[in-house]
């Protein structure tokens, strides 16, 4: 029988997976290992070990409406896209609302993690912490891993020849905050996702040139979509969703590409995607265009190698003076409290997680993972979801296949991945499919059909519109009396 879970990290889905375990009678103890909640969204000055880090003007790539919590929205007055201080009040917020504080152990690092040696019978687990130097041992039914994945920086020198030699200063994205110090210098910009395209742009306004080099190209969309609406609300809907899984290939594909050159042709500014049909995590930045079109940006090739001064691109073109580069090459996942680490990652680096949650080889279900998982969708209302399935497989309420058939459905995953993402490897997944597998398994999927019959209004708009997290509120556990108000009133609130 389990009672008590550890929640490894306070952040956005370290919160989720306190409240879902409140809200099932369980004994959540969550540990973070800095002062205060928020995870990636507590800004600090510098970057703290173990920690995420983000620079001083992150704003939300999601809505308002759609990346709350699915019983908790966002006060009317706040703007559709929040800069992190306003994130990070909503999440204090939150916890202050469902009493949540008093669960959380600050200031106190997960050292290990193994299972007991009962474990094929309890199932139970040895969590030892550390706070303030004093090491602690407690034993736990389950465990819930919200450490996130943007913590150990992907630095890969070796793809870079000469980077020994070169002159000038060179670090990863995450020890950026801010565009002062880079006055007047010529400043490269190596990897074009959401980090670099943002740091690329805020340096601009200050430096005398910057570069942007990229390997394979990225789609590149704006916050403010069709009449000015946020573009979550009009992209992701289950209509569309439904629309790309029944369409031949070549037209989606047609469709998709034809979509995201709606704005700008991306070819034109050397940015298209060397496979342009991959439905690989799109960048959101609504200033980029206008900078490479003004010449504050310009975008290069990868680079083929480093010289004391100077960089050499794999068109063969060579830039001289340059005197800082910007590693925006992503993060790696890392469990090292984990004591045996292929719980969670074989050795090609693959999550192997049923659901992308729960390891499927372990003799009783419980441990979960949260959070590590990107949609084109947000992140808040995914680990709301998953930590409210998780519980439920904790409690013996959501029942599991055969390990044989989890094994199975992980397969497949990856074979998924690698047709539309282009890479079995990413965490990537899509995001209307997987919220309603994992709200089919609990029970609080809405049925659209039988909407039409008794709430057509309802309906319609749970369809075509925004899927919005309240959706999954509005029956089965958990139900939110709210539910059905705030998806009626959803686009009432982003005019205002």
């Amino acid at each position: 029988m389990v009672r008590r879970v550890a929640v490894v990290g306070a952040g956005a889905s370290g919160l989720a997976a306190v409240k879902c375990c409140l809200d099932e009678g369980l004994e959540p103890t969550c540990f973070e290992r800095s002062k205060d909640i928020g995870g990636l969204w507590r800004y600090t000055d510098q970057a703290e070990e173990g920690r995420a880090s983000i620079y001083r003007t992150v704003f939300t790539n999601s809505c308002k409406e759609m990346m709350c919590y699915s019983d908790f929205p966002f006060p009317d007055d706040h703007p559709n896209y929040m800069h992190n201080t306003k994130l990070q009040n909503y999440l204090c917020k939150y916890a202050e609302h469902f009493n949540l504080l008093r669960h959380i152990r600050f200031k106190t690092l997960v050292t290990k993690i193994k299972k007991r040696p009962d474990f094929p019978v309890t199932g139970q687990w040895e969590v030892v912490t550390q706070t303030d130097g004093k090491e602690e041992m407690a034993i736990f039914d389950a465990v819930m891993v919200c450490s996130g994945h943007h913590v150990y920086p992907n630095l890969p020198l070796t793809d870079f020849p000469g980077i020994q030699k070169f002159k000038g200063r060179y670090f990863h994205s995450r020890e950026y905050k801010e565009p002062e110090e880079f006055r007047g210098k010529k400043v490269l910009v190596i990897g074009l996702g959401n980090s670099g395209s943002d740091i690329a742009v805020e340096l601009s306004a200050v430096a005398s040139q910057v570069y942007l080099s990229s390997r394979s190209g990225s789609w590149v969309m704006s916050r403010v979509w069709d009449n000015g609406y946020p573009w979550d609300m009009l992209v992701v809907t289950r209509f569309r969703s439904w629309l790309e899984n029944i369409l031949p290939q070549a037209l989606s594909d047609w469709l998709y590409v034809r979509g995201m050159n709606r704005f700008f042709k991306h070819e034109n500014f050397g940015l298209m995607p060397l496979n342009r049909t991959s439905r690989k995590e799109p960048v959101f930045n609504d200033d980029l265009p206008s900078r490479i079109a003004c010449g504050m940006v310009v975008v290069k090739p990868n680079v083929k190698e480093f010289r004391e001064t100077s960089v050499l691109f794999q068109d063969g073109t060579v830039q001289d003076d340059v005197d800082v580069v910007i590693f925006a090459t992503g993060y790696g996942y890392s469990y090292p409290f984990m004591e045996d680490d292929s719980i969670i990652k074989n050795r090609d680096n693959q999550v192997t997680l049923y659901k992308d949650i729960l390891p499927p080889q372990l003799e009783k279900p419980t441990m979960a993972v949260i959070g590590l998982v990107l949609s084109l969708g947000p992140i808040i209302p995914t680990a709301d979801l998953q930590s409210r399935w998780a519980v439920k497989v904790f409690q013996g309420q959501c029942s599991l296949p055969p390990v044989s058939k989890m094994m199975d459905d992980i397969r497949e995953n990856i074979e998924k991945k690698l047709k539309w993402y282009g890479d079995s490897t990413t965490l990537q997944t899509d995001y209307v499919t997987y919220m309603d597998q994992l709200a089919s398994d609990i029970g609080v999927k809405p049925n659209v059909l039988k909407l039409l019959l008794t709430d057509p209004r309802l309906a319609l708009e749970i369809f075509f519109g925004p899927c919005s997290p309240y959706q999954f509120r509005l029956v089965g556990p958990g139900k939110w009396s709210g539910a059905r108000k705030a998806i009626l009133t959803q686009w009432d609130r982003t005019l205002r």
